[in-house]
């Protein structure tokens, strides 16, 4: 498990920022993919990832999401939800009356707000790759609370 940490941390450094390691085996990446500035406004598109190494189970959890924060003054489009200073929360859940969804669905809807190229895919993938080659399993989950 010591070499599929240090792997993962070797692997982070080839990302925009690197894993930052926390408490009971998870790791953890968040970086601005886009941002887009207006008159007195700014909105982020941020990527964030999220896994843990199970070594009783052998194997590792992995999640991530795309997150669109913005603050400042709108200039009254429909985009802003009208005019005036003030900030917007969404928030989705996941279960039986919540949202489920790939990234790429996210990165699809966001597409066509901001322009960026990154491929998300490529994380995931190195993660799995680096996984199976230290002898671990991958899961992907949609819900992050399977990692704790």
């Amino acid at each position: 498990m010591k070499e599929l940490k240090k792997g993962l941390l070797e692997l982070g450094k080839s990302y925009p920022k690197n894993f930052i390691e926390k408490r009971g085996n998870i790791f953890l990446i968040d970086f601005t993919v886009a941002e887009r500035k207006a008159f007195m406004r700014t909105d982020r598109l941020t990527y964030s990832a999220k896994l843990k190494i199970d070594e009783i189970k052998n194997h590792v959890i992995f999640y991530e999401i795309l997150k669109e924060s913005g603050s400042g003054i709108g200039s009254g489009s429909l985009d802003d939800y009208g005019s005036g200073f003030g900030f917007k929360v969404e928030k989705t859940r996941t279960g039986f009356d919540g949202r489920r969804g790939s990234i790429e669905q996210q990165s699809e809807l966001f597409g066509k707000k901001y322009s960026y190229s990154y491929n998300y895919g490529n994380i995931r993938q190195d993660i799995k790759s680096l996984a199976e080659k230290h002898g671990f399993s991958f899961i992907y989950t949609l819900n992050e609370r399977e990692i704790r």
